[in-house]
């Protein structure tokens, strides 16, 4: 039976220090969302990978998100695929000892209704496009 979690929206994982990439569409998107250019949001919210391969999501000096705001995501609307994935599509080794998601067991159609639920993707063959 496939395990889903249940997000509580607690923050946690916007909380620790990280590297959220960005692709073209989403910089278009969050930019757009917030009423400025691409250029514009590149310079004031992006940062080179650790890769040097492309852009990523800045982080405050304390590790949080740049669009964490006290409990809430400024841009929860258009957030990144990588935070909309966590942590069922993606997480790491430990990511439960600091993330309060819900572990919830469910049959594969259930399980495939809570992903595309919980990032707005369409599942085909068990795989989110």
């Amino acid at each position: 039976m496939p395990i889903f979690y249940e997000c509580d929206r607690c923050t946690a994982c916007c909380r620790w220090p990280g590297q959220v990439r960005l692709s073209d569409a989403e910089i278009t998107w969050l930019a757009a969302f917030l009423g400025i250019t691409e250029f514009d949001f590149v310079q004031k919210y992006t940062r080179l990978t650790r890769d040097r391969q492309g852009l990523a999501l800045q982080d405050k000096s304390n590790g949080e998100c740049i669009f964490l705001a006290g409990n809430d995501c400024v841009v929860n609307a258009v957030k990144p695929g990588q935070c909309r994935d966590f942590p069922n599509l993606w997480n790491f080794p430990g990511f439960q000892e600091v993330c309060r998601a819900k572990v919830v067991v469910m049959d594969d159609v259930g399980y495939t209704k809570a992903i595309e639920k919980a990032t707005g993707r369409n599942v085909k063959n068990g795989i989110p496009e």
